[in-house]
């Protein structure tokens, strides 16, 4: 081994650092890390509240993932009897009895991230849930979670607006992107700095895969009335049924194919407050579908590698190998990604994101904390 002494030792160093500089932050941060990736889609409980406890957690995250958001499923599973009788159902798809919003859900969320030591918590970025977007008391759920656990959330979600099978099965008043409730909430998410992280398919279940989405032009519009906010479109708007619509290749279309729509709406000057996550195995599924698809999706991160994240959307794992499972489904994908590209959608523009709520939510409690004790 060759060592360096004295001048040589000090020239050498300055051109390490030198070398760090000029390397792109994107490579350093994820190389340095060793973390495989940040997860922007986590829920740690399930449709019955149940799940392992942010500690336990850690341990699975153990050397794999770096940060990871942290929430529970805003909507709790009826067990009826006379619908299933003793089978008491874990899952929407397991009953037809209703789903209804428990609001208690953020509170075991805080409870088990503030068990945790100050340097553990570090690597979670907790999700405020258990609100209905179609109340319009609903920003008043937002507001008293931060009040009663300042120091814990930085964001709002996972949470649904219109979704396959789960919509017509919510207890009351349909949730809908153009209800003047959910502009309240993300009106209050652009205030606080809140990062808000919406799930609304793009379409309706077994619809024309040749047609426009239903969905999409409200969506848009809802992004261009709150540029102010950061929002994460969750799945790109896909399902376990909600398929994109025609991809090139297959068969003659009027209409653009979704990977199409994501590049038009990336590249829309009114909606660069947008994010997508891609996340979820059933998503997945229509990547992996043909080596055609695998390309043209690495093509559009690496066309715009700042405005993806990357998530698991497991749900209450019991161990890492669920979580990494989903992780490897993109593997062909990232095999085609710059270096730059791969360390922003796996690492960095979480942390970018995430690390700026956290310090804008702090700032927001510590003024509105500051106003209370003057009343």
């Amino acid at each position: 081994m060759l060592r360096l002494t004295g001048k040589g030792a000090g020239f050498a160093l300055c051109a390490a650092l030198a070398f760090a500089t000029l390397l792109p932050h994107a490579a350093r941060s994820a190389a340095g890390s060793g973390y495989l990736f940040n997860d922007s889609h986590f829920h740690l409980t399930n449709y019955i509240q149940k799940g392992p406890t942010a500690r336990t957690y850690l341990t699975t995250m153990g050397d794999k993932i770096g940060r990871s958001t942290l929430f529970g499923i805003p909507l709790q599973q009826t067990w009826a009897y006379e619908n299933s009788g003793d089978f008491a159902p874990t899952y929407y798809l397991q009953s037809d009895a209703p789903l209804y919003y428990y609001s208690f859900t953020d509170a075991i969320i805080a409870s088990t991230y503030l068990s945790l030591h100050s340097r553990d918590r570090e690597r979670f970025d907790p999700m405020i849930t258990g609100f209905n977007p179609a109340d319009m008391y609903g920003v008043d759920h937002i507001r008293r979670v931060l009040r009663t656990f300042p120091g814990v959330f930085e964001g709002i979600g996972e949470f649904t607006i219109h979704k396959e099978f789960v919509s017509s099965k919510v207890a009351g008043n349909g949730a809908s992107l153009t209800n003047p409730a959910l502009d309240r909430i993300f009106d209050f998410a652009a205030e606080v700095g809140l990062v808000v992280l919406i799930h609304c398919d793009i379409d309706t279940p077994f619809d024309d895969p040749d047609g426009e989405p239903i969905y999409l032009k409200q969506m848009k519009a809802l992004i261009k009335r709150h540029p102010h906010t950061t929002i994460i479109w969750a799945h790109t708007g896909l399902g376990r049924v909600v398929r994109p619509t025609v991809q090139a290749g297959t068969k003659p279309t009027r209409n653009p194919n979704h990977i199409e729509i994501l590049t038009a709406m990336l590249g829309d000057p009114g909606m660069t407050n947008l994010y997508f996550d891609i996340s979820w195995d059933e998503v997945a599924k229509y990547v992996n579908a043909s080596p055609e698809i695998e390309k043209r999706t690495a093509d559009l991160v690496n066309r715009y590698p700042k405005r993806f994240l990357f998530g698991t959307d497991v749900v209450a794992p019991r161990d890492q190998a669920a979580v990494l499972r989903v992780f490897h489904l993109w593997d062909r994908v990232f095999a085609q990604l710059t270096p730059e590209a791969s360390a922003d959608i796996r690492m960095n523009n979480y942390e970018r994101l995430f690390d700026a709520a956290r310090k804008n939510v702090r700032a927001w409690e510590k003024k509105n904390s500051a106003q209370d004790s003057l009343k």
